[in-house]
């Protein structure tokens, strides 16, 4: 999967290879292995005026500056990507430009796991006061905002598209689990509601429920829609803080009922919204109402 990334400070992503968010963890890893690459390219190259401008005023007044239309159109020209019509029928799916823009829909994990489908990613950094929307209008096929905030820049959200949408290639995480079983992770198949402990099983936990409840929980049952439990390692007594005893005890149920609860706890404390639009069982809402959690009439 290739990605590149339009910017004015093409240092931020770091000008030698281990600098920067590109030489460190997860990406660096899928960088290594050519299950990805990064290019990053400074807009600046593509301007034609001594004092490489890239931005102007905006028009009918206003405060702060603009991001030009024609360094960003020569770049994507540059990058062999022609207008958003034009691409849509030479390479449908398959490649996506994309503008960071506090005016663009909410990225999700959801739109993590779709970006990681497709071949390439441009990813367009905004800056100062936006982008001319004629560069939305001709060239991208989206705008993404990371959330209800405003930065000074693409910089950052690009920074982070990257790294959610890397480490869900194939390949990148050390196990291909690793990006399901954890807060929005992708939901699991409903659970046979005869199969003993259903509600707190993974799909493989399920499949070795009359297996004498010998193996070892790694997950409740996915995230479907909630945010992951609470995890701990050792030591088990820490300043006076010790683990939960129900995962000292070896009861591998009581241990998956234990993980569904304090995921349903947490996401109520954090994320109250998720539970409007989760996969919960009448267990987890029995539980919910213990904690004064009312669901809204439908």
């Amino acid at each position: 999967m290739r990605f590149d990334i339009l910017t004015i400070f093409p240092e931020f992503f770091g000008a030698l290879p281990d600098q920067g968010i590109l030489g460190h963890g997860v990406v660096s890893r899928a960088l290594r292995t050519n299950l990805a690459s990064a290019h990053i390219h400074d807009l600046r190259a593509f301007t034609h005026d001594r004092h490489r401008t890239v931005d102007d005023r905006p028009f009918g007044g206003g405060e702060g500056m603009v991001l030009k239309p024609q360094p960003i159109f020569e770049a994507l020209e540059f990058l062999n990507l022609p207008s958003k019509s034009a691409r849509q029928t030479i390479h449908p799916q398959r490649e996506a430009v994309i503008l960071l823009s506090a005016q663009g829909k909410r990225f999700t994990q959801s739109t993590a796991r779709r970006l990681a489908t497709l071949d390439r990613v441009v990813l367009l950094c905004g800056r100062y006061e936006g982008v001319d929307e004629r560069v939305s209008q001709l060239f991208c096929d989206e705008e993404l905002s990371i959330g209800d905030y405003v930065l000074s820049g693409g910089e950052l959200a690009a920074a982070i598209v990257l790294d959610a949408t890397v480490r869900l290639l194939p390949g990148v995480l050390g196990h291909a689990d690793s990006s399901r079983y954890e807060s929005f992770g992708e939901p699991d198949p409903p659970p046979s509601a005869t199969t003993p402990g259903a509600p707190y099983l993974d799909s493989e936990m399920r499949a070795s429920a009359d297996s004498n409840n010998a193996q070892p929980p790694r997950s409740t049952n996915s995230s479907n829609g909630i945010l992951d439990y609470p995890h701990y390692t050792r030591p088990a007594d820490f300043l006076g803080l010790s683990i939960p005893d129900v995962l000292g005890n070896g009861d591998h149920l009581a241990i998956r009922r234990w993980r569904r609860q304090a995921a349903l706890a947490k996401t109520l404390a954090n994320r109250p919204d998720l539970l409007l639009t989760a996969d919960l069982t009448d267990d987890d809402r029995e539980y919910l109402a213990t904690l004064g959690y009312e669901a809204p009439a439908e």
